[in-house]
């Protein structure tokens, strides 16, 4: 099998800016190795293409099993394309480093859209912690950026902190949900509907349509005693038919509605500028977290502080005290060097 040429920097760039999707797939395997390699040659590939990205609407969704999110995507990416716009659909799974699950599972039933010309679905990463999946994430949301796509699709595939995580890079977050999902919607409603700037109620169709408008009134009616967490914008309550097309159009007027109104605000720039922040600053700790804990004599340092802890011959704060002191003078010397 002949080896794929290497690309220079620049061939990564134009060809992102041109839309060249299989030199796209190329740049987001780029920004996705762990490889100490390739990250230098991601993060220059990411610095020309930055000017060019923050166009797309970025629109986070996430549901109970069996809401039918995927189907929800197919529906309502495959109207976007028809609309003439160009959508990429990717997802954050932090889960998958144990179940090798990815949304390629997925885009079996994403028949329709993954047949449009317009519409680019990217798996999500594979293994790596969740801070590592959400990075990659926001970099490949900012090449398909880059390379035109007017909407960013960002699914949650994995459970519990990739809702939040989701949350803070997308700049619409809809729960999708149905009627009759009993405890379990209870639970998701406590993390995620706080979060949600949209509550969609899924097959409202057939004997289930009588069902799904008492659910979304019930809703309505909750949602009317929390405290609203946007001053500027109220959540409500949607029901539709992803299978049947029904209320997908009307759940998209919302999207844009949300969107013209934060605009006009001045809320949308600023959640924008605020999420760039908190994305510097997760990726700081990060780098700290990798810097302590890989480096070799800390490693080999641990487990004995760690057997004094768990048999009580020393306090937490001072064990933590006497790792860092070792970790900052390991790193005076290291720079003496």
């Amino acid at each position: 099998m002949a080896k794929r040429k290497n690309l220079s920097i620049d061939e990564y760039v134009n060809g992102v800016l041109n839309s060249d999707r299989m030199i796209l797939a190329r740049a987001i395997t780029l920004v996705e190795s762990n490889a100490s390699h390739h990250l230098e040659s991601a993060q220059q590939v990411l610095q020309k293409i930055l000017p060019k990205t923050g166009k797309a609407i970025r629109i986070g969704i996430t549901g109970v099993p069996g809401a039918g999110k995927s189907t929800f995507i197919n529906s309502l990416g495959s109207m976007l394309c028809q609309d003439g716009k160009k959508v990429a659909v990717l997802a954050v799974d932090p889960s998958s480093s144990l179940s090798r699950g990815s949304i390629l599972g997925d885009k079996t039933r994403m028949d329709i859209l993954s047949q449009e010309v317009n519409c680019f679905i990217r798996p999500s990463p594979s293994g790596g912690t969740l801070g590592g999946v959400s990075r990659k994430t926001r970099e490949t949301m900012l090449l398909c950026e880059a390379a035109g796509f007017d909407v960013i699709l960002v699914e949650t595939v994995g459970v519990g902190q990739s809702e939040a995580i989701v949350s803070t890079m997308v700049d619409f977050f809809l729960l999708l949900t149905l009627t009759g999902a009993g405890d379990e919607l209870q639970s998701i409603k406590k993390g995620v509907i706080e979060m949600a700037d949209a509550i969609l109620i899924n097959k409202a169709d057939g004997n289930n349509k009588a069902a799904a408008l008492r659910t979304q009134q019930e809703f309505n009616q909750a949602l009317h005693l929390l405290k609203p967490a946007k001053s500027d914008w109220e959540t409500k309550a949607y029901c539709c038919s992803a299978l049947k097309g029904e209320g997908i159009r009307d759940i998209w007027n919302v999207i844009m509605r949300f969107k013209t109104e934060r605009m006009n605000s001045g809320t949308f720039q600023e959640k924008r500028k605020d999420q760039a922040l908190n994305w510097m600053h997760d990726m700081i700790l990060e780098q700290v977290k990798n810097l302590f804990f890989g480096h070799p004599d800390i490693v080999e340092e641990i487990p004995q502080i760690e057997l004094k802890v768990v048999q009580g011959e020393l306090p937490v704060t001072r064990a933590v005290e006497m790792l860092m002191l070792k970790f900052r003078d390991l790193r005076v010397e290291e720079n003496q060097l």
